[in-house]
Parts: C-alpha cells; structure tokens; sequence
C-alpha cells in the first residue's frame, strides 16, 4: 500500500501534520511484521468454511486448563463439521464474561496459554475478538491512566464541561460517562457499555498505533479472522450520534490496509447489532472494509417466521441481499453469547410484530434487556434467550422430537444462505434456558451462557434420545451434506424463490454454475407442497441441480 493512501487516511483523522509523523510509525509496525507471520497466503473461503462460537471454558473437566478440553473435544466430536472456531476473549478480564479486558496480549491463565491457542489453530482456523471499543478500568492501561501516567494519560475519551450528549445513541440504559478520580483530578470517561468499560479515545493517534500492533500480534499466533467488537461506535464527536461516523470507517480501512500488507490471509469481521442497511455499510466498496459483517437481520426475522409459519418478511429481505463484492460475504449465524437484537429488525418488522417477538420470549421464560433513547425513554434491545426456546415454550409440553425438527429447520434456513455460518455451542448441542444463570450472576445474558461438564455434555450425546444427541446428530448432517456441495460456496449465486407463504425457497449456485441446489423449508406444524415436492411438518429438503 502506498504512503499516500496512508497520509490520505490519517490526514482525515488527524490533520496533515500529524499524519506525516504518524505514518513512518505505522509502517514500522507493518514491516515489523512482515514475512514473520505463518501462512500468508490469503486462503479463500469455501463452503467447507463453519465457525463454532465458544468460550474457552465452555467444556471443562477436572485437572486441566478448559482451552485444552475444548481442543479435544473440537478433535473428537467436531473435525469435518466445523472447520474454524470463533473462541470469544480469552484474555484476563473483570467483567462482561471477557469482553472487558485487562490484557489484550496474555491468554487469561484460568484458561490456558498461547501453545492451547496454538494447539487450536493446527486443527481449526482461529477467530480472535478484537474488542478495541474498550478496556476494563481494573487493566494496567486504565491503572496508569488514573496515575496520570503517560502515555495512557490520553488512552481513554473524558469529556469536559457539560456539552450536549443528548444526540448519542445508547446500546444501553446505563450511563454514557463514569467519574474516576486521578492524580490530576476528576475525570469524566465515557463508558459506552458499562462503568468497567473505558472507551479508548482514536482522537490519539498511538491509541491507533498500539491496537494495530495489537491486531498484528493476534495474526502472528494463529487468528485467521478479527472481529471487531461493537465497531460501530468506535469514534466519538461531540454534537453528532457517535455511531457510523466516517472517522470509525477510515479507522477499519487503516486496519485492513495494513493488515492486507503483514497479513493478507486474515480477514476482519465486523459485529454491529445496528439496522440491516447500516450494517452492511461495513463492507465500505467491496475493497477496503471488512470481508465479512455479521448478517444481524436475520435471527430475528428467522423467529418472526417460525412463530407465524410465513416467510414473506423473511423471503423480502432475503431477496434483497447483495454482496458488495466478490471479496465479501455475510457472517450468517442465529445465536451467540449475546441476546437476539431487534434493532436489525426495525423496520423489516412491524412494531407489532416485533412486540409479538418481545412478548413470545417473555412467555418462554426469557428476558428482554433495553436501549436509551434520546428522549429520556426505553426500547426493547435485545431478547436474551437461548434461541431453542424462543422457538419452543420449555414448559408447553410438545414432543420433543417436534421441539428439535422446528429448531433444526430454523438452523437450515440460515445454512442454505450465501455466506458463511456461525453456530453457537449451545445451538450445536441443543441448549435451553439457563435460568440459574441469571439468578447467579443478575445478568440476562447469563440464560445463553451455561458452562458445562464435558462428561456430562458427552453423557447426554450418547443417549440417542436426549434432545442434544436429536439436534447434534442432525446438525452434523446437515453440515456434512452443505461442505459437499459447492452450491453453498460463500460467493456464490442466490435467489430466492416464492413457492408459498409455508415454504422458505432458497436456489444457491457454485461461482462457476456448475453445481446448484434448490433447499426447501416448511416453516409450520403441516405439511406443505411447494415446486412439486410435498414436505413434512417443519422438514428440510436440499434438492441437488434442479431442473427450474
């Protein structure tokens, strides 16, 4: 990449005399990189590509560090189903189950080491989290920060005075800005998520500098994707919404320059629970951004369509979706660590519909966690529930076997769409609810974050009746039969078909048209009859080359 793309990009963010000190440092960190990362080669993604999403203590067994017990288990159960794993932070932490970090360089020693991590990636390609939002205040950066200590004295946002605020958008009803006293007085950090996640302040150009550093150390032991954490909100200017602004899009073009230069082989995805049309703004010109965006829209409207038995709102937005590139696709996934977001849904859903989403969670024996809004007022955010149930009432009395097949047509419809999958553990393994988390630890996000045993897990995957051995063993099917096929290449060709109100349609073509796929789906408790093939309640059919 040439200098002047660099001095261009920090010239916007830092005025022209600072970007001609800052560039020969950036360049440095490239080049200190440079050559000295394994695998280099900028592998293109397949439909062979599936992520798991997981702890790194998500199994455990007594006597050894969890990250080697997941590294295990992935080798036993999960070779030739998954081929990457997204392991969520696995750095110290203090809160937010990691997302709060105190040391982006250390593996938390509660888990491992970096040889498990390296373990990890000989077997599976490797997502790392870059939570680059934040830090936790009880890090060392923070603790020098409170000292006045340079250079983290300017590592974190405060604001001064009493400016109007009041146009910032909220992910949540906590305050924007936290006091803490230092050695040079009272200082007021903006804390976007919470008051032990001190906003990291771009306006300093080494804060750029030590978190690309950062991202690069992350290439060199093994990540082949970095996410980026609540991206969106990255850059913050006083007076404006500090959400999308133009500054964070640059931030992410520098980030993928240098990382396109030291690194080709790692590709950025960025995580914004935001509306459809400014999510995909991520992927900047097809070129210059992020090569995946997580696909927000589509859990809640896949609920939306299971709860009614119509796919129209599903079908609509699924017509629309378009690739800004060859170099691009969507990072599809259902469930996560996280809750299911409504904002992707605005406006893709009624208000009704959307309340029906709110009230069927509630009514399952979910949580419903809310978003500030400019006016004093809350709004729904995002529906905490493990995605099982938010489909199934745990206490409805259903068969089970009805349960697990409406659960597994939600998960096929997300692996018929062009992209690449993320499946969360607890989705893989057909979790339900943990309500004891959330007495536990007073957060609603717990209910999706139970730890467990791997003797029990594997205990429970033996039984052939057990609804994790029904949704596993499905799952593996499923997974196994799209891997076969490059109809499910992640760059691939889509359309989606109108077959009826009960059927979700999807045609998917390899890039070269040689393979093709048409995958039917009923959505409802009835059989269905859709492009002449009659359908079961809730069954999934993937028809190899048809003839349309």
């Amino acid at each position: 990449m040439s200098t002047t793309f660099y001095t261009t990009k920090l010239s916007f963010l830092y005025g022209a005399e600072a970007a001609e000190r800052v560039e020969p440092r950036l360049r440095e960190i490239i080049q200190r990189y440079r050559g000295k990362i394994p695998g280099q080669t900028g592998a293109a993604l397949t439909q062979r590509d599936a992520l798991l999403i997981t702890y790194g203590d998500q199994v455990s067994e007594p006597g050894r560090p969890p990250l080697q017990t997941l590294a295990e288990f992935c080798e036993t159960h999960l070779r030739g189903l998954v081929n990457g794993i997204h392991l969520l932070p696995f750095y110290p932490w203090s809160s937010d189950d990691g997302f709060s970090v105190m040391d982006y360089r250390a593996v938390d020693p509660a888990l491992g080491g970096w040889l498990d991590i390296e373990r990890l990636a000989r077997s599976f390609n490797l997502m790392f989290d870059g939570v680059i939002n934040h830090a936790s205040v009880e890090g060392a950066w923070f603790r020098a920060f409170l000292r006045d200590e340079p250079p983290f004295n300017r590592y974190f946002l405060t604001v001064e005075g009493e400016p109007d605020l009041s146009e910032v958008v909220r992910p949540r009803a906590l305050p924007l800005l936290t006091e803490f006293q230092t050695t040079a007085g009272r200082r007021r950090v903006w804390t976007t998520f919470s008051a032990d996640q001190a906003d990291l302040d771009y306006h300093n150009p080494q804060v750029l500098l030590e978190i690309l550093d950062i991202l690069l150390m992350y290439a060199s032991r093994g990540a082949q994707f970095i996410r980026l954490d609540a991206i969106a909100y990255l850059w913050k200017e006083i007076g404006t919404a500090c959400i999308h602004l133009p500054q964070t899009h640059f931030v992410i073009q520098l980030l993928r320059a240098a990382l396109d230069e030291a690194a080709p082989q790692v590709k950025l995805i960025t995580e914004t629970n935001v509306p459809h049309l400014d999510n995909i703004s991520y992927f900047g010109d097809g070129s210059n951004e992020a090569q995946l965006v997580y696909n927000f829209a589509l859990p809640p409207l896949v609920l939306h369509t299971l709860r009614t038995g119509d796919v129209r709102a599903l079908s609509g937005w699924a017509a629309g979706l378009a690739l800004a590139s060859d170099q691009t696709t969507f990072f599809n996934f259902l469930a996560s660590h996280d809750g299911i977001g409504l904002n992707p849904a605005r406006g893709l859903l009624t208000p009704a519909e959307i309340e029906s989403l709110v009230a069927q969670t509630l009514a399952h024996g979910g949580r419903i966690s809310y978003k500030q809004n400019a006016d004093g007022s809350r709004s729904p955010y995002e529906m905490n529930i493990s995605f099982f149930d938010a489909l199934s009432d745990p206490a409805g009395g259903e068969p089970l076997a009805l349960q697990a097949a409406r659960f597994m047509a939600s998960q096929a419809i997300m692996l018929s769409l062009r992209g690449v999958p993320g499946i969360y553990f607890h989705s893989l393994f057909g979790s339900r609810n943990w309500q004891e988390g959330v007495s536990l630890s007073g957060h609603n996000r717990s209910i999706n974050r139970q730890k467990l045993s791997r003797a029990g897990l594997e205990t429970e995957l033996a039984r052939p009746d057990s609804l994790r051995s029904l949704v596993f063993r499905r799952y593996s099917q499923l997974l196994q039969q799209r891997a076969a096929s490059a109809a499910f290449h992640p760059h691939g060709e889509q359309r989606i078909l109108e077959v009826g109100r009960g059927v979700f349609a999807a045609w998917r073509s390899s890039p070269g048209g040689e393979e093709s796929m048409l995958c039917l789906q009923n959505v409802t408790s009835h059989p269905q009859t859709a492009a002449g093939h009659d359908l079961a309640p809730y069954e999934t059919l993937w028809l190899p080359n048809p003839d349309l």
